[in-house]
């Protein structure tokens, strides 16, 4: 999912680096600070750019947000979207949601999610592109869900796009409890995936 505009320059090797550098570190700092505590000086110094680099690139904060989101959205379902796609694809995927939410004990919390907290009730572009992260996410799911479903793993009464968007409302709502509990134990992780299989 890529919120780009037709009338921006094709960027070089080398541009596109440096952009895609920006890009990552401002998820970092917005994923620990939120959007309102990450300030463009923050990214130019942690993505080691100039001023006029980072205005060449992100002319506004509001700029750098949508292609935070766009890469949020883009690594959870290139990720999740491996791990989906394999033999055990959803087991695999409860077992990664646990093991990363163990390590970081929950902080900052989902990185597309925590962004709709944020952004949803004040930018409507913002919530519109974080939609389609969500949608695009669902759809992964749904893709691995239809396949349980072929093999007969699944009830046949059970529609997997439906099932898909349970599943990620669930994850969605174990991941804010594990984040204000701030809890690593065992236990409350593998309630953040209670949902799977």
């Amino acid at each position: 999912m890529v919120n780009e505009t037709s009338d921006r320059p094709r960027l070089t090797a080398k541009g596109a680096r440096t952009r895609a550098r920006i890009v990552e570190e401002a998820a970092a700092l917005i994923h620990e600070r939120g959007v309102a505590g990450a300030t463009l000086e923050d990214v130019k110094v942690a993505a080691e750019v100039s001023g006029s680099q980072m205005y060449h690139y992100f002319p506004d904060k509001n700029d750098l947000v949508q292609a935070v989101i766009d890469y949020q959205a883009d690594t959870i379902v290139k990720h999740q979207g491996h791990v989906l796609s394999s033999a055990n694809g959803v087991e695999a995927w409860r077992n990664m949601v646990i093991t990363a939410a163990k390590l970081t004990k929950a902080k900052g919390g989902c990185p597309l999610g925590s962004l709709g907290g944020q952004l949803a009730e004040s930018d409507p572009e913002a919530r519109a592109l974080i939609a389609a992260g969500f949608d695009q996410w669902a759809a992964v799911i749904g893709d691995a869900l239809r396949s349980l479903h072929a093999d007969g793993k699944l009830p046949s009464g059970i529609d997997p796009d439906d099932l898909a968007t349970t599943l990620l409302a669930t994850l969605q709502g174990g991941l804010l409890l594990a984040q204000v509990h701030r809890s690593g134990q065992e236990e409350d992780c593998r309630n953040v995936a209670a949902a799977g299989p």
